[in-house]
């Protein structure tokens, strides 16, 4: 295969591969090319390294197609007809992509959601259910497989028959996290999981901040759920608007760390979003009617007791200062801040602090 001897040549990225690709046409043309030819296009160095089979290509190319003759197993290339017509569009599309799944769902109109590794339960919960209403609508949704909002996001979308792609910063064969090795054979079973690495590349820093350009560039929009200031997911942001795309954010609490992202990105532009509905209109696509939410465990919100959580505000609040708004004893609070907890309707923050959830 000789996409795959140029993906592995030392030295040629997607640049060099593109230069390459336009001069010569397909990659067996490249090959085929002198080194004075070469040279024209590339440096002496780089011709001479595309003038020698790399070394382990053929134990490479062996696994690449035993792994291609397995069930919903798939190797694209940017010559094939069925490449995703969005990644066409990019600045950057990958010369090869290992898809395992559903690979019809890359041309499905979708939405990017992404967010912090270490959301808060309201994050999570968020994720969930935007994604989980935005697949009820059609939409399919992409995120990056990580733990937190990520994770989040595919497991709500599963519930919905838009499903999900799971963009991965490894090789397709490998799951990282290992947490989510449940989570990714769901994907890999009812929706799609990609990826431009070759099989068996492991897990590297810098092939995630990379394959952030995937995510958005399959998406109509991206939205970011939670984000520190300095998080990856603003990467993806920037990317998407680079490419074109829209971008959301859910606002949080101003005392709030991982709302610092997505404050910063509705300053700079970003479509603040309270809804899935708000998404939809935004993207000029069918409306829907939002089901009434209900907590994780079933118990609505009105017949709460309203008393205790009333004292509660979005913003975090200590048990001393609880205990002296309600006049509550300190036994009897935790008792019910458990309850509450327990129910959903409020998160438990380090140092005896809580917030209300909904």
């Amino acid at each position: 295969m000789a996409w795959l001897r140029l993906e592995q040549t030392p030295g040629v990225g997607n640049e060099s591969a593109r230069r390459l690709l336009a001069v010569f046409g397909l990659p067996e043309q490249i090959f085929a090319a002198t080194h004075a030819a070469l040279s024209e296009v590339v440096t002496a160095r780089l011709a001479k390294a595309l003038l020698t089979i790399p070394p382990d290509f053929q134990q490479q190319l062996d696994k690449t197609l035993a792994w291609q003759e397995q069930p919903d197993n798939l190797v694209l290339t940017l010559a094939d007809a069925d490449y995703p017509r969005s990644l066409l569009e990019i600045p950057d599309p990958p010369l090869m992509l290992y898809i395992k799944g559903r690979a019809e769902l890359l041309d499905a109109a979708t939405v990017a959601v992404v967010g912090s590794r270490n959301a808060t339960v309201q994050g999570i919960r968020n994720a969930e259910q935007f994604s989980e209403s935005l697949s009820n609508a059609g939409l399919c949704i992409s995120s990056g497989l990580a733990a937190g909002i990520d994770a989040a996001a595919h497991q709500g979308a599963l519930r919905g028959p838009g499903s999900t792609i799971a963009v991965i910063g490894t090789g397709a064969d490998i799951v990282y996290p290992a947490r989510n090795r449940n989570l990714a054979h769901l994907i890999a079973d009812g929706g799609c999981i990609v990826s431009e690495y070759s099989l068996g590349t492991p897990a590297l820093a810098p092939n995630f901040p990379r394959r952030n350009r995937i995510i958005s560039g399959l998406a109509k929009g991206v939205l970011v759920v939670e984000a520190a200031a300095q998080s990856g997911s603003l990467i993806t942001a920037r990317m998407a608007a680079e490419q074109g795309r829209e971008v959301f954010a859910i606002p949080g609490s101003i005392h709030s760390p991982l709302s610092k992202g997505c404050h910063q990105l509705i300053r700079q532009g970003a479509k603040l979003v309270e809804s899935a509905q708000d998404i939809l209109e935004e993207l000029q696509l069918q409306s829907i009617t939002l089901s009434a939410q209900k907590n994780s465990r079933g118990v609505n919100m009105e017949t709460s007791d309203l008393g205790l959580l009333k004292e509660i505000s979005f913003d975090p609040v200590h048990m001393d200062m609880l205990a002296g708004r309600t006049g509550i004893d300190i036994a009897s609070l935790t008792t019910e801040l458990l309850t509450l907890e327990l129910s959903g309707q409020l998160e438990a923050l380090p140092g005896g602090y809580y917030r209300r959830l909904a």
